[in-house]
């Protein structure tokens, strides 16, 4: 399978490139496929016989088979998809998908398990690779899990200082020694423009082989396709879904699936207050922000950049993509008040930004008066928000098992300036 650019059409790299060696393409913009494989109607109505990871098989096939095989791609699901996913029946017609079964408790387990074993299967010559991220939260637990001491990668992670929870923080600075956390003095914008630098300068790519891990990398981005499937295969008719937007990662995987022949109705963008692409649906011109903090914090995001792959997906058609997604945006207060709630009524407990993603469920199911099927992403279990969590319940909620583990181990982390030239000095000592 060939990838162009965001910005340039005309670009050809195959799956390899696009995810081991370059990430980012020459021209800035974000790797896209030349065609997105449609599913036929057959796998479709098959979906409700199949196990998840058989699901998952035939999504990654037309992407992947020609890069690993089907024999090593089987094992590599397998390995990586050993967790559970409940979708939970919540009242009437409203289901909640819970995506934080995996080691750290959040739904960017999928994509980064995913990429980090296709990156090493890829890897087959062995070279260094250095892994740089910039994370809100929960993306940076997530990779320094999935990358932990792999051999001949090591692991880059900028995250803003105090603008993440407490069990987030030790994630992403527990992990191995091959696991490098940077402490920024600044909000997740500054990061990721930190990272942006990074790989368009070309003495840091001639030093190194750079890779991004976010859902920059569109390894990471297929990893949360698997899941609307599955919701398809639970429900067995078609949907709507609402989705907690901080980087639009997630959102794009939806959209991705939609294109491959997925019968999803409508899709939610669901936003806290930073809502620039909320702002975009209405007036049809994206102006990026600075971000503002939130209890919703891995959300809080003021320039996203998968934007510019939602807008590739609809061939910039503003019109087209309303069609398909509407977008709404809440406070804290009423991200509290939904998490009290709902607690009460259905004795079910939300993390903040399923909270969001519940309120944008409600209100498009309450302002369209219809019927529809509809299903909210809970992305991170509560605990990973145990203080504000316990604040708005008056509760105190259970530790699991692995969130004891760590919350005991030492923080490693270097406190890092607000500036490029920090970063660029510590990747190439």
């Amino acid at each position: 399978m060939k990838f162009y650019s965001t910005n340039n059409k005309n670009l050809r790299v195959d799956f390899k490139k696009a995810v081991l060696e370059s990430g980012l393409a020459p021209d800035g913009g974000l790797y896209m496929p030349r065609e997105i494989p449609e599913l036929n109607k057959k796998f479709l109505k098959s979906l409700a016989k199949l196990e998840f990871n058989q699901i998952i098989f035939e999504i990654a096939k037309p992407f992947l088979e020609k890069e690993i095989g089907s024999k090593d791609l089987k094992k590599l699901i397998q390995e990586v998809f050993d967790f559970e996913i409940p979708l939970v029946f919540l009242s009437d017609n409203v289901y909640c998908l819970e995506l934080f079964g995996g080691p750290t408790l959040a739904f960017k387990d999928f994509g980064a398990r995913f990429m980090a074993k296709v990156i090493s299967h890829l890897n087959k010559d062995r070279k260094k690779i250095t892994v740089l991220v910039a994370t809100s939260g929960d993306t940076g637990g997530a990779v320094a899990n999935a990358f932990s001491g792999i051999e001949n990668i090591e692991v880059v992670l900028l995250y803003p200082a105090k603008k993440i929870s407490q069990i987030q923080e030790k994630q992403l600075t527990t992990g191995a020694s091959n696991i490098k956390a940077l402490e920024i003095k600044g909000v997740f914008d500054d990061c990721q423009a930190m990272v942006k630098k990074a790989f368009l300068d070309r003495e840091v790519n001639e030093n190194l082989t750079l890779i991004p891990a976010n859902s920059i990398n569109f390894a990471r981005l297929l990893g949360q396709v698997f899941y609307y499937f599955y919701v398809y295969s639970k429900i067995q008719k078609p949907f709507t879904v609402s989705v907690p937007c901080g980087n639009f990662g997630n959102l794009t995987a939806g959209i991705m699936a939609k294109k491959m022949g997925l019968p999803v109705q409508k899709f939610v963008a669901s936003l806290n207050k930073n809502n620039v692409f909320q702002d975009y649906l209405r007036t049809g011109k994206f102006k990026a922000k600075k971000s503002v903090q939130s209890l919703s914090s891995a959300m809080d995001i003021g320039n996203p950049s998968n934007f510019y792959r939602i807008k590739d997906l609809y061939d910039n058609d503003l019109a087209k993509m309303k069609k398909d997604i509407i977008a709404y945006s809440f406070s804290d207060d009423q991200t509290q008040t939904a998490i009290k709630r709902v607690f009460e009524k259905f004795d079910y407990l939300m993390d903040p930004h399923g909270a969001v993603a519940y309120l944008g469920l409600e209100k498009y199911l309450k302002d369209s008066a219809c019927k529809r099927t509809g299903v909210f992403f809970e992305t991170a279990h509560p605990v990973k928000f145990k203080e504000e969590v316990e604040k708005i319940i008056n509760q105190k909620i259970k530790l699991p098992s692995k969130i004891k583990k760590i919350l005991n181990k030492r923080k490693k982390s270097i406190p890092t300036p607000n500036k490029y030239s920090a970063l660029k000095e510590i990747l190439l000592q």
